[in-house]
């Protein structure tokens, strides 16, 4: 006779058996001890791809390997420049939220051009910048971490540009760091605490200031352009390479508007591996680091070509020798990668002569659109100083003045609208109001995104591709329009399948897919779905 009692009991002990043993091997991936945010401004996916041949297999080629790789990302908002690039990233905001929507904005108190990181209430280290992320209005993935770990994360950020060593660093970090534009000294700010002994001593035994008048900035590729060149501007070249040096009161910008930066980063990243607390303990720890892939001295390609190329030869050395530091300290498998674009490059329209090619061009000043627009307003609602201000496009209206003559906001913000828009040169105006509703229409979700209430003008003119546009203190450039470009996006390391993926992704998802990674809160901003890594 068959026991069903007892035959019941042992097949719910295997059932119960097999179950814990599912669940044993269902482990959860640990988490990186390190992540190391590359930050590479005007790093374009076709010239890294173009120069691939120049490259070592340890670098770019590395990633393009082993990466997940996103060849395709834009920023998700128009205007890019450094510092907004820098903020997106790491808020995973565009600067509607964050607060950043470029380097510098005019001050509402004082008519002023303030810079975006400017804080007088901290002083400065190893500089008389003082600097701290107080107009950054939302989290930064550091933050997050820091919050997470009851700020026991160590995270640094090493950039050779103030701006974007301390939007990558956020509000809670342990240090941000950038190089000094007059002394060539690696400096921070006191927002952060005190300046760590280890940058103390790199700056007693190998400052830039005592190296940098034997730096010489040449091809670093065997042959220059007799074996490779790229650019049909640079046919004319051919054989002929480049030699420069650094001197004069500007020699320390131009060494940061060079390919001989990323060389320097790289140092004072090795003393930081070396000296710091970073990727020593079992928490996560973060290790911001910017990179340049720009031009000489800001120069368009069509001046310097050469020099173009070199420098992502000089950019893939530097990625290198930053893999290689990292891992000697731990293990392959302990660090997570991210190598990003700030996703903007500077105009090469400068250098085109549009009006010789019987292309359609003009010139178009800011000062006297305001001008006219003033005498416009003054004969409908009579004599008075309408206008503040102009900075960059953007016109500033007298608010209080406004509202002491009773006028309509609106309603001067739609006439001043129309008037504008039937200027020689104008290819659309966006007013605030006009922005703050978010009517959509094609391209204004990318304009409205870009815009900060609080930071930016009443008025945004956008003049037409190939017009000179002369903006405030006779600043001059030519509206390049917007062409598209790629700009690229790796991940490498555990848990990540790599991949080469051309569908476009944007840049306000690295903040969210790390902080998935890291099993922590995005930051509060970002509203863009994390990616998938594997």
């Amino acid at each position: 006779m068959i026991n069903v009692r007892r035959d019941t009991l042992l097949l719910t002990s295997l059932m119960t058996m097999l179950a814990l043993v599912s669940t044993s091997a269902q482990t959860t991936p640990e988490l990186p001890r390190l992540v190391v945010n590359i930050l590479v401004d005007q790093l374009r996916t076709d010239y890294m791809e173009a120069f691939a041949p120049l490259y070592g297999e340890d670098g770019l080629k590395r990633l393009m390997r082993e990466a997940r790789y996103y060849a395709d990302v834009q920023q998700p908002f128009s205007g890019a420049d450094r510092a907004s690039a820098a903020a997106c990233l790491s808020t995973g905001a565009v600067p509607y939220d964050n607060g950043i929507p470029s380097l510098q904005w005019l001050s509402r108190q004082n008519l002023r051009p303030m810079f975006c990181v400017d804080d007088p209430a901290f002083a400065g280290q190893q500089t008389n910048e003082k600097s701290s992320p107080r107009h950054l209005l939302t989290t930064a993935l550091s933050d997050e971490l820091e919050m997470a770990t009851g700020e026991r994360a160590v995270v640094y950020s090493i950039c050779p540009e103030r701006d974007m060593a301390v939007l990558l660093a956020g509000h809670v970090a342990d240090g941000a760091f950038w190089i000094n534009d007059e002394t060539g000294s690696w400096c921070g700010t006191s927002y952060y605490g005190e300046y760590p002994y280890w940058a103390r001593q790199y700056e007693q035994m190998s400052p830039i200031s005592k190296r940098i008048g034997g730096l010489t900035w040449q091809p670093a590729y065997e042959g220059g352009l007799s074996t490779f060149h790229y650019f049909q501007s640079a046919a004319d070249v051919r054989g002929r390479d480049f030699k420069h040096s650094f001197s004069g009161d500007g020699k320390y910008r131009q060494l940061k508007n060079s390919a001989m930066v990323n060389e320097e980063v790289a140092l004072f990243i090795d003393r930081c591996l070396s000296g710091s607390d970073v990727g020593k303990d079992h928490l996560t720890d973060i290790l911001h680091v910017g990179l340049y892939a720009g031009n000489y001295d800001h120069q368009s390609v069509v001046r310097c070509p050469s020099e173009m190329q070199d420098t992502y030869v000089r950019l893939d050395r530097a990625l290198a020798h930053l893999f290689s530091s990292v891992e000697q300290i731990m293990k392959k498998n302990e660090v997570l990668y991210v190598v990003s674009s700030t996703c903007y490059a500077d105009s090469d329209a400068d250098d085109i002569d549009f009006a010789k090619n019987r292309i359609p061009t003009g010139t178009f000043s800011m000062e006297r659109a305001a001008m006219l627009l003033n005498m416009y307003l003054t004969a409908m609602y009579g004599q008075a100083q309408y206008i503040e201000a102009t900075h960059g496009q953007q016109i500033y209206l007298d608010h209080k003045l406004i509202e002491q003559k009773q006028l309509k906001f609106n309603e001067l913000l739609a006439r001043a609208e129309e008037f504008l828009a039937q200027m020689q040169g104008v290819r659309d105006v966006y007013t605030s109001s006009r922005l703050a509703l978010g009517a959509w229409v094609k391209g204004l979700d990318r304009v409205r995104a870009g815009w900060n209430i609080t930071r930016c003008g009443d008025i945004l003119i956008e003049a037409n591709p190939g017009w000179k546009i002369i903006s405030q203190n006779d600043k001059e450039y030519v509206n390049q329009g917007d062409p598209y470009l790629s700009f690229p996006l790796f991940f490498m390391g555990p848990n990540v399948v790599a991949e080469r993926i051309s569908t476009p992704v944007s840049t306000a998802a690295v903040a969210p897919t790390l902080s998935r990674c890291l099993r922590i809160r995005a930051p509060n901003g970002s509203t863009t779905a994390p990616l998938v890594l594997r």
